[in-house]
């Protein structure tokens, strides 16, 4: 007789479980848990194929989301440079490849909020958003950056990662040429990141108290306290010399 759904969904758990568990070096895996993961996803991509490119659902605009970019030109949006934005728009999405600045930024300050956005890459990419830049002329050194890269990594400069600060607990990100979906939460000194679901980093930048050095004691890149970083500022996507794509960038502010 055919297999029936529930057969065929019990089935698919355990050859996951057992994947799972071996990248888990031998972990026990339970059978729900990969059900309940596998439907979360099925029930995102299915919200996903429900809705519009950068369009807010009703439920959104209920809830106070603000759409940042509207799929067809770059209106809100210049380089961090002050100028316009060279590169075209494809497919509805912002590239900022080639765009003729370090990034693009939006013109609205913010400061606690939820940022969440839709990104896919070509191999080999590396690219990053950028919250909470003070000073556009200086993106590194006054805003925070995650990090958008090709690869499968959990380092502190992969896919997820708070770059240079905190590496991401597991890599979430898709193959190049898929759409991952990212989450930026920003309230105080918190910041935490989601990716395709997954709660993947997280800082509290009031524990940072000390310039050019982790917590832990190890160094990292900055040269001021990541506690005295701007805790308002412009969302920006990086441009690092090589494709990469943003559509669906919405903003809900806390």
């Amino acid at each position: 007789p055919p297999v029936s759904m529930e057969e065929t969904l019990e089935i698919y758990a355990c050859m996951e479980a057992a994947d799972e568990s071996k990248r888990r070096g031998g972990a026990e895996v339970t059978l729900a848990s990969v059900i309940e993961k596998a439907r979360k996803e099925a029930s995102q991509k299915l919200a996903i194929l429900d809705t519009a490119d950068n369009e807010l659902t009703p439920e959104e605009k209920a809830d106070g989301w603000q759409l940042l970019f509207n799929g067809r030109d770059y209106a809100g949006w210049k380089c961090n440079n002050g100028k316009e934005i060279a590169s075209e728009i494809e497919d509805g999405s912002l590239m900022p490849y080639k765009s003729g600045g370090y990034l693009i930024m939006h013109e609205k300050p913010f400061g606690d909020f939820i940022l969440k956005c839709d990104v896919k890459y070509v191999p080999g990419c590396n690219s990053g958003i950028f919250v909470r830049v003070g000073d556009p002329r200086d993106p590194v050194q006054t805003g925070i950056e995650v990090q958008v890269e090709d690869g499968d990594g959990t380092g502190m400069h992969d896919f997820g990662a708070l770059y240079d600060l905190v590496a991401t607990s597991k890599n979430a990100s898709r193959k190049p040429g898929e759409w991952n979906t990212v989450t930026i939460s920003c309230k105080g000194p918190i910041i935490s990141v989601t990716v395709n679901g997954e709660p993947v980093s997280q800082i509290n930048c009031d524990e940072w108290t000390e310039p050019g050095m982790r917590p832990d004691g190890s160094k990292h890149k900055f040269a001021r306290a990541i506690k005295d970083f701007p805790r308002k500022g412009r969302i920006g996507f990086q441009d690092h010399g090589a494709k990469v794509w943003y559509k669906n960038v919405k903003v809900k502010e806390l």
